[in-house]
């Protein structure tokens, strides 16, 4: 989804920024862009969000380089890998999906504050997903088992969402941020099914499951609809708002997992 999100963007006339760990991915999807002659441009710069350092210097390297903000898109994400930390400490889900996205976005938040203006918003989206309605976050037990880990990092995703835009209304900020779900999409996030599984839900996926194109639509909606300028704290599906779990609308619970956050990340 990735891909097809910065494809999409491209040929919209956007400057997009595909960042990621898989070097040679990444390379060969900046070539297949350039190759079907879009309007705007595709780079490949690398970061590992299940590494605090690297995601500083990620950071601290686009913003070397002045350029404007306009769309942050935070998709990368895993689900089902086998239980293991980061070199960070951290529960690989939680890091992976939740913890540095958390981190890119405060250490870009002044330059997409910087990018945006009145009626032309710089806006932020959090990949999540429908499993975060069965999610629960337990402020003394973010390293949970992988057990579970997948539906909390995705509930902290929206969490994290609300409060963020509640802190850029309150502040007067140009910037706007929604939580997207994708719907069930056939992608490599399910590689890490048992075999059966695997087996199982090949012919199922073609029958029931979204192309990676099909996913990457409700992103791109959020990121270039005219009708979501100005319009942020919303979790939308099939381009439509949609009501987020009850927990996730929990306002002390959004404040106490941000400070938390920030603890973590050493904010």
């Amino acid at each position: 989804m990735g891909y097809e999100t910065a494809r999409h963007l491209a040929s919209l006339g956007m400057h997009v920024i595909i960042a990621g760990n898989e070097k040679e991915e990444g390379a060969a999807a900046v070539r297949r862009i350039k190759e079907e002659g879009c309007e705007g441009k595709a780079e490949f710069v690398y970061i590992d969000l299940t590494s605090l350092k690297s995601v500083r210097n990620f950071a601290q390297a686009f913003k070397q380089r002045r350029l404007p903000l306009h769309v942050l898109v935070n998709n990368a994400g895993t689900m089902m890998v086998p239980e293991r930390n980061t070199e960070d400490g951290f529960e690989f889900h939680f890091e992976l999906n939740y913890l540095g996205h958390f981190l890119l976005t405060n250490l870009l938040l002044d330059t997409l504050k910087r990018s945006g203006r009145g009626g032309c918003c710089s806006r932020i989206i959090n990949m999540s997903s429908a499993t975060h309605y069965a999610g629960v976050v337990q402020l003394d037990d973010l390293n949970r088992s992988s057990h579970g880990a997948y539906s909390q990092s995705k509930l902290a995703l929206v969490l994290f969402t609300y409060y963020l835009q509640e802190q850029m209304m309150v502040g007067g900020f140009p910037v706007i941020a929604n939580a997207v779900d994708p719907g069930m999409v056939d992608t490599a996030l399910y590689d890490n099914l048992w075999s059966l599984a695997q087996a199982m839900k090949k012919p199922v996926a073609k029958i029931l499951f979204r192309t990676p194109a099909e996913g990457a639509s409700i992103s791109v909606y959020a990121v270039a609809a005219s009708e979501m300028e100005g319009v942020g704290g919303c979790y939308l599906y099939n381009g439509e708002k949609r009501q987020s779990s009850p927990l996730s609308y929990d306002s002390e619970l959004q404040a106490e997992l941000w400070k938390k956050s920030c603890e973590l990340v050493g904010l």
